[in-house]
């Protein structure tokens, strides 16, 4: 069965549904993945990789899509200890270069993660490209979508085709973790508003993440967060590090504890992974 995409619903499960699977889909190296797009999904794709960030931009006569990637081994979260835990304080900038007046754009004190950032700097000018060429030949919905890593830079590039005057129309994530601070999110919030929509399945710990401290985090979500404490341990942020508070004085997180504080989050990696999303989706559906 070929999972379709509904243009006039948005929050839609069976959007959500159809954009987790490109999501899975995303993983793929092209030879078998473009196969799998064009099966599952009826969409011709197209991966485009530049260094260690990967996209495939797909479509049919009706949609656009765009599946970011996220971490190279799909089944692990490894890769992403440093960027979300370890180095979170220090990766928080506001960009320059090339895409640095876009994103200055959210506003005074907006800062955003310097490693999803790069990766999207990345990969940047391939995937516009390829979404002009198609809305060239002819005017559709685009709809963007990632998990984990692929999450982060599916919202990132939503505020750059804004910039650009290209429309977004939905944007869906899963277990995408926070972008920067409260201020560009709340920048994100004004300017897509209802738009973009994040699965979160309640044992996740990665939306709960990246974290600089035990006591407070000034990174933020974008809305609207989806579902939500579905699912069995299901904790907030405070609940996740809480145990861990006592040994650290001033509530920073550094030396050892970043790594006991790791092991603990990487014991729930299967709440992460998209066979969950798959199933927290169908249970939202009704299936």
């Amino acid at each position: 069965m070929v999972l379709e995409l509904f243009e006039d619903s948005f929050g839609d499960h069976r959007n959500a549904q159809a954009l987790a699977k490109a999501s899975e889909l995303a993983y793929m190296p092209e030879d078998t993945g473009r196969a799998e797009f064009a099966a599952q999904l009826g969409l011709d794709a197209r991966l485009i990789t530049v260094g260690n960030t990967q996209a495939y931009v797909a479509h049919n006569a009706n949609h656009i899509v765009i599946a970011f990637r996220g971490t190279e081994s799909p089944t692990t979260i490894d890769g992403l200890k440093d960027w979300l835990l370890s180095d979170a304080v220090n990766l928080l900038i506001l960009p320059t270069g090339r895409l640095g007046t876009d994103f200055a754009a959210a506003g005074v004190g907006a800062r955003f993660h310097q490693g999803f950032i790069d990766a999207l700097n990345d990969i940047w000018i391939p995937v516009f490209t390829t979404v002009q060429e198609e809305l060239k030949q002819s005017e559709r919905p685009l709809w963007i979508t990632g998990h984990s890593l692929g999450g982060a830079l599916a919202v990132l590039s939503a505020w750059l085709f804004h910039r650009k005057f290209v429309s977004v129309h939905q944007v869906y994530t899963f277990g995408g973790p926070m972008i920067g601070y409260v201020e560009a999110s709340s920048a994100f919030n004004r300017e897509l508003a209802g738009k973009i929509f994040r699965y979160v399945n309640g044992p996740d710990p990665v939306p709960k993440l990246p974290t600089m401290s035990l006591i407070a985090n000034d990174y933020g979500h974008v809305d609207k967060e989806m579902a939500m404490g579905v699912g069995p341990g299901a904790a907030s942020s405070f609940q996740l590090f809480s145990q861990f508070a006592s040994r650290s004085a001033d509530g920073v997180i550094h030396g050892t504890l970043v790594d006991d504080i790791w092991k603990a989050i990487s014991q729930t990696v299967e709440a992460h992974l998209m066979p969950s999303y798959h199933s927290l989706i169908e249970r939202l559906m009704g299936k």
